[in-house]
């Protein structure tokens, strides 16, 4: 059974973080998200405690990312790995538009103006239907975004997260995404870590138990080594990350 504790901190770790639901709480819509200055400060001091080695991994986009925690700029892994910014600063896969979506992109919008509550996030490379905000409309968002799918061929597939469907390329997982971090200075050479609260981050935090990593769950959705309750916990933990040095220097 996961643990309702937490992990001794080291300066040998590297971390990958997922964002909605881990560091910040969960919105009703994909705009209501905001992180401030004080969780900003908090990862920039842990990133400069494990040399860099901090990584964000979520379903947002690299550019959604870089103004939520502006003017903090980390490594990161955007839309499930889908494009990924590497520790130098170089972006693999990122900054344009899907034209092969452009159907299901016509389709989804078509659905969620006729089903109020609903909400279509175009990510350029990936397309979401939310339904947090009209729970009682899952089944039908589910039959308008597999049939979206399905008329993409084999290339793409559903990716399900918190009361929410994304269309995205096979391929890329946060996964994948962590274990190019892991080939990658300041990344190699250090125990992975973890933190995920979504079905979408399921396979990176096996992926690291499976490297000798720890793994940490967030909430109820998914299985980790180690279980935090919600964000708060998880921004307690990075408090104690973020000391490590001056207790290592005492």
């Amino acid at each position: 059974m996961p643990k309702n504790a937490s992990p001794v901190p080291s300066l040998d770790w590297c971390l990958f973080l997922d964002v909605d639901g881990t560091l910040l709480e969960l919105t009703d819509t994909p705009s209501g998200t905001a992180a401030d200055q004080a969780l900003k400060s908090l990862l920039g001091e842990v990133a400069e405690r494990l040399g860099g080695a901090v990584a964000l991994v979520s379903g947002r986009s690299i550019a959604y990312l870089d103004a939520l925690f502006a003017p903090l700029k980390l490594p990161a892994a955007g839309l499930h790995g889908v494009e990924r910014r590497k520790a130098s600063g170089a972006i693999q896969g990122a900054n344009y538009s899907d034209a092969q979506l452009d159907g299901a992109r016509a389709a989804l919008q078509a659905f969620v103006d006729a089903h109020p509550g609903t909400l279509l996030e175009d990510k350029g490379r990936n397309l979401a239907v939310h339904y947090r905000m009209a729970p009682e409309l899952e089944s039908s968002a589910r039959r308008a975004v597999a049939a979206a799918a399905a008329s993409m061929g084999p290339n793409y597939h559903v990716q399900e997260g918190n009361m929410v469907l994304e269309i995205k390329p096979y391929g890329f997982t946060k996964a994948t995404a962590a274990k190019e971090f892991m080939q990658e200075a300041p990344f190699s050479g250090r125990t992975p870590v973890f933190v995920g609260d979504d079905l979408t981050d399921q396979s990176g935090l096996e992926m690291v138990e499976a490297l000798g990593g720890i793994s940490i769950g967030v909430g109820d959705r998914v299985r980790g080594q180690w279980r935090f309750d919600g964000p708060l916990a998880v921004r307690h933990w990075l408090e104690g990350i973020a000391a490590l040095t001056d207790t290592h220097r005492a």
